[in-house]
């Protein structure tokens, strides 16, 4: 009865110590597998998630994937497409920058200098675009100066933005300026390294021997300090630029536009020739901010809707 009763308590601490193996290897095999399903299920949400939502991201360049910011050059002295308010860089061109970075995913981040340094920023890669109401032109994208001279490696635009050009002279028009023809003779005043630049060099040869004198400023507004305080008799400037400042400088007693746009062209944000893939990413970009509505907002906020482009172009300026 001893040996029954030892036998079966042996047993039974047998079986106990069994069992409670068993239980062990299986509540340890049922950790393992939930372990594995966690790591497994981790993995496959990490590898799911993508490391940005924008519709564009993934044709950046990678350093600036990686970077999250586009280093954008200006002038923000040019009302209304860009000028500063408050300590901020705001105007049409800072808004369609805004609509851009919402495609590609990165901040535009403006940064103002003078304008004839801007290109020379691209080429050092102290900026990676321009926006700055930049004429397309095919000067600047073959780095050519205006004697035709290689002078750089030139610039590739994306071309966003219409526009011609018209004068504006004090308010009342004293010296009765019509058009450029009627400047012969006389002084006018504009922003150094621009399109309107060598616009009035090209009027100061037609004038020949009836001289045209050219007072070229850092700044547009410098040039319209001048004409305001009759020093020139007209600056130059791109349409909606000109009536911006006739209709807000002074409360609109400051000056006025005179005479037909001329000379009509293509604004184009400008890239580094050797930087195709950010090139071909912001025309991307462009056309569907085009296409989805945001690019119209912009224009029609700042009232230039009639400098609209209906498709994002390459190098297309003259």
């Amino acid at each position: 009865m001893t040996a029954r009763s030892t036998h079966g308590k042996t047993a039974k601490t047998r079986t106990s110590r069994l069992a409670a193996v068993a239980a062990i290897a299986v509540a340890g095999s049922m950790l393992l597998t939930a372990c594995g399903d966690q790591t497994e299920s981790g993995s496959t949400q990490e590898s799911s998630a993508p490391a940005n939502s924008a519709p564009l991201f993934s044709k950046l360049p990678s350093d600036i994937q990686k970077a999250g910011v586009i280093k954008v050059g200006t002038d923000a002295s040019y009302a209304p497409m860009e000028f500063t308010e408050g300590g901020k860089i705001v105007g049409v061109d800072p808004d369609i920058a805004e609509a851009l970075s919402k495609q590609l995913g990165v901040k535009l981040e403006f940064v103002s200098g003078t304008f004839d340094g801007l290109i020379t920023s691209i080429y050092t890669g102290r900026q990676q675009l321009i926006m700055s109401s930049m004429t397309d032109n095919k000067k600047r994208q073959e780095g050519l100066d205006d004697n035709g001279k290689k002078i750089g490696k030139g610039i590739d635009f994306v071309d966003y933005f219409s526009s011609g050009v018209s004068l504006l002279v004090k308010k009342g028009n004293p010296q009765k300026i019509n058009s450029l023809d009627d400047l012969c003779g006389k002084t006018v005043a504009v922003q150094r390294g621009t399109i309107y630049e060598d616009t009035f060099k090209a009027q100061a040869a037609k004038c020949g021997d009836k001289k045209l004198t050219i007072q070229a400023f850092d700044s547009d507004a410098e040039a319209q300090t001048r004409v305001k305080a009759g020093g020139a008799v007209a600056d130059l400037n791109d349409y909606p630029v000109a009536s911006y400042i006739a209709k807000t400088s002074g409360n609109g007693n400051d000056f006025e536009v005179v005479g037909s746009q001329s000379d009509v062209g293509l604004f184009g944000i400008g890239v580094s020739k050797e930087n195709t893939q950010l090139r071909d990413a912001v025309k991307e970009a462009l056309d569907a901010i085009i296409k989805d509505g945001s690019y119209a907002e912009v224009l029609k906020k700042w009232d230039v809707e009639g400098s609209a482009v209906t498709s994002a172009t390459i190098n297309a300026g003259k």
